[in-house]
């Protein structure tokens, strides 16, 4: 039980550690304004789809792993999962 603790405690330390040398360099708020930039992107992408279901019978559903995908891949990943969806169901 004490062990658990420790290692908690060792991996909260050096997380706020990792994030405060992040936030000291001025590259890190670009990374970061970047990042949440494709996140609401991929999101509005995801809704969009999601608005057009009706008419496409093609329904994405929204959360992280979606998300996380099309924020990575773009508009190619967001066809891969429609292209992934309309072939496996």
């Amino acid at each position: 039980m004490l062990k658990t603790y420790l290692l908690w405690a060792i991996f909260g330390v050096s997380a706020l550690l990792l994030v405060v040398i992040l936030l000291r360099q001025r590259i890190a708020f670009q990374w970061f304004g970047s990042l949440c930039l494709n996140v609401a992107f991929a999101a509005f992408l995801l809704y969009i789809i999601n608005l057009l279901a009706p008419y496409t019978h093609l329904a994405l559903p929204m959360n992280v792993t979606t998300v996380g995908t099309v924020s990575v891949l773009g508009v190619p990943g967001l066809l891969m999962l429609g292209a992934l969806k309309l072939w496996i169901v």
